[in-house]
């Protein structure tokens, strides 16, 4: 994905005449990402356990609305409102999960049922003005501002970001330091790991990618609260799926629900809390978009849970379930965004977006059956 990725973004920079790489649309696609990165997230674990959820759209929007009536009409702050937001989007998950793991509705329906009444939910929410424009620039400065630079060194680097250029590196260094790590945990458990050659070169296209990226960025404004925010919860969810045992137990049931159940994994709760990590994600992305427009409208959410899918599956999630990657199918959403951003910015006719983004999902669904058949 990080190769695809690539790709796309060097084909978009050489049509677009080096438009598409500029420090203003790097900045720009981040923050465009945000909002759908955080589901991808979340949807890769629902369809890491074998089911689906199609309300998280309409139950971001509606949640953003929620935000904005909050702030503007029951003048609450902007952290109150966001810890409302997160605890309804959270029970909002509960209930889905309650109804595929107690009443063994299939997900599809459960979730489709919720994707109609936060539809209407939102509606209500909007009723009367359409648009609710948020003012508490606390909360608009999440979709909008940046994390400020360190003091004392505006002579250093003039016209760079300094700590956008320190995190960067950091974060190589850290990328580097765990695929290491992990590389020698393969090895040492009998499993075979990546030829050398092979993971150099990811190592050197990854560092590459990211230094480069740092660079446009703190050629710009710095790394913004939208991206800072996307990296802490793929950093939590990566973690959690990666280092814990209820990521193993995830996993576990994905791969085969009846076998976890007589090893004594509790598929039940893992099914609820997966699902409420859901719901609260979908509050986060509603505060996300929310705040990047400065506003709530009747139209939020429609189709983000159709990308965020997309994203999942681009980044390798299995419909089969068991596999999966969150760090991957955030890849994936940037995949999904970047070919939008950059068709956008040649001008493509919106039929023809559409179309080709209906043929890069199914290029990757594809790839991924045959890849998997190959193995077998």
């Amino acid at each position: 994905m990080f190769l695809a990725l690539l790709a796309i973004m060097v084909v978009f920079t050489v049509l677009s005449g080096g438009n598409f790489l500029s420090p203003v649309n790097i900045s720009n696609l981040i923050d465009q990402t945000g909002y759908l990165g955080v589901l991808s997230i979340g949807e890769t674990l629902v369809i890491v356990i074998r089911h689906v959820d199609l309300s998280v759209g309409f139950l971001s929007g509606f949640l953003g609305a929620v935000a904005a009536n909050l702030m503007q009409f029951s003048h609450f702050g902007a952290l109150p409102a966001i810890l409302v937001v997160l605890a309804l989007g959270g029970l909002a998950g509960l209930l889905n999960g309650s109804m595929v793991a107690y009443l063994n509705i299939p997900s599809f329906i459960a979730t489709l049922a919720g994707w109609m009444a936060y539809r209407g939910a939102l509606l209500l929410a909007t009723r009367g003005m359409g648009t609710i424009i948020i003012s508490n620039k606390t909360f608009n400065a999440i979709g909008n501002g940046y994390i400020p630079d360190i003091p004392g060194l505006k002579n250093f680097l003039p016209g760079y970001h300094k700590l956008t250029l320190l995190l960067g590196i950091i974060a190589v260094i850290a990328i580097i330091y765990s695929s290491i790590a992990n590389r020698r945990r393969q090895i040492k458990r009998g499993f075979e790991p990546l030829p050398m050659d092979m993971f150099i070169l990811e190592m050197v296209f990854i560092s590459a990618g990211l230094l480069y990226l740092t660079y446009e960025l703190a050629a710009y404004r710095g790394i913004s609260w939208t991206l800072l925010i996307v990296l802490l919860v793929t950093f939590l969810f990566y973690f959690i799926t990666e280092r814990t045992v209820l990521g193993r137990h995830i996993y576990a049931v994905g791969g085969n629900p009846e076998a976890a159940e007589l090893s004594g994994i509790n598929v039940r709760n893992v099914i609820l809390i997966v699902f409420t990590a859901m719901g609260m994600l979908a509050g986060l992305s509603g505060v996300l978009f929310a705040s990047r427009l400065q506003s709530a409208t009747t139209t939020a959410g429609t189709m983000f849970e159709l990308y965020a899918i997309a994203g999942a599956y681009i980044g390798g999630v299995s419909a089969a379930g068991g596999v999966g990657k969150v760090i991957n199918s955030l890849i994936g959403a940037f995949v999904m965004q970047t070919l939008t951003n950059g068709m956008l910015l040649l001008g493509v006719d919106v039929s023809l977006q559409y179309i080709i983004l209906g043929v890069v999902l199914a290029v990757a669904v594809i790839f991924d059956v045959a890849t998997r058949a190959r193995v077998r």
